[in-house]
């Protein structure tokens, strides 16, 4: 096994220098910490984590509490931080509190005795919830969940740009009764969407088709009951835009029963990108991308810088990408294309 010692040898310095130069000491020349390097490379050596967080003071480990990690939102924001960790030689510790408050004040006791460097707090929705980082004396960013103080950084998916995203492609579809079906009305995101929604409406000198947006649940059965009732009060609707990818597969199941084609009379837009529906829907979705693995690897950006002291504070949102499939057709033609 290659040791320091080896490194020191090659490099023609003493083990002290070996170490200031690989662990980025200042007061290294530059030539010589390119000459242990080059040896600890021609060795193939690799450092000792556990010494190098005695040097540091630090355990380049972060801790990750979530509520949800059976949800099908959890996992891929986590995939992005490990992916992310991983390209910082840093390892992540998950806890699940299941939404117990007594859990999770467990949880954090548990990771600050491990003395995690920092931690990632990963919500359920974009909606606001309570501030934990008075209990924690490292580094926070919460992600896909803003807290409420705005001291702390949180980092959450664009629900106005993804909901204006999902109108500009309509609209330029032509379409002109853009209809909205979408989840309860207590969720943040379903209430920014919807206004989002009619404001690009508005622009585009355009009323939501039936009058106002159709709030009630992010299932498939709703998204069946409310496609029914707005086809009977509005029989003029060309589009649809859905609140999540559940309630557009249901949408497209009532327009189908309907013998409304799909996007020929009607063109559906889903949320999400859950792809294992959006892909097998009939017709296939196309539906708005949270890039929620994206989120996740800002959340360590954010956290590596904060752990070099450039702590930042307020709420970052990052906008999606529209994902088209044949729900909505190609955009027409241009005159002369």
């Amino acid at each position: 096994m290659v040791t320091l010692t080896d490194v020191a040898a090659r490099a023609g310095v003493s083990v002290a220098t070996a170490s200031k130069a690989l662990n980025n000491r200042a007061e290294v020349a530059e030539e010589t910490r390119a000459r242990v390097r080059r040896a600890a490379a021609e060795l193939s050596f690799r450092p000792n984590a556990l010494a190098q967080g005695l040097i540091s003071g630090r355990t380049r480990t972060i801790g990750l509490l979530t509520d949800e990690l059976g949800g099908r939102f959890s996992m891929p924001v986590l995939l992005g931080v490990e992916n992310a960790l991983g390209n910082e030689e840093m390892s992540v510790v998950l806890c699940d509190a299941r939404g117990d408050a007594i859990r999770r004040q467990h949880y954090i006791r548990t990771l600050l005795a491990r003395q995690v460097d920092g931690f990632v707090i990963l919500g359920e929705s974009n909606d606001v919830r309570p501030s934990l980082t008075r209990d924690i004396p490292v580094p926070v960013v919460y992600v896909y969940g803003e807290s409420s103080d705005p001291a702390d950084l949180s980092i959450l998916a664009d629900d106005t740009g993804g909901a204006r995203l999902a109108a500009g492609h309509l609209i330029a579809l032509r379409r002109r009764h853009i209809a909205h079906i979408t989840g309860p009305e207590s969720y943040r995101a379903a209430r920014d969407r919807a206004a989002a929604l009619r404001a690009a409406l508005d622009e585009a000198g355009l009323d939501l088709a039936g009058g106002e947006p159709f709030f009630g649940e992010w299932s498939r059965r709703w998204g069946r009951h409310a496609t029914r009732m707005l086809i009977t009060a509005a029989p003029e609707v060309d589009a649809i835009f859905c609140g999540n990818d559940q309630i557009a597969d249901g949408a497209c199941e009532a327009l189908a029963a309907l013998g409304r084609r799909i996007p020929d009379d009607v063109a559906v837009v889903g949320y999400d990108n859950w792809e294992a529906l959006a892909a097998d829907c009939r017709p296939p979705l196309t539906t708005i991308d949270l890039n929620l693995e994206q989120l996740g690897a800002a959340a360590v950006e954010h956290l590596s810088a904060a752990l070099d002291g450039h702590r930042t504070s307020g709420v970052v949102r990052r906008t999606g990408r529209l994902v088209v499939r044949e729900s909505t057709g190609p955009l027409p033609r241009r005159p002369g294309n």
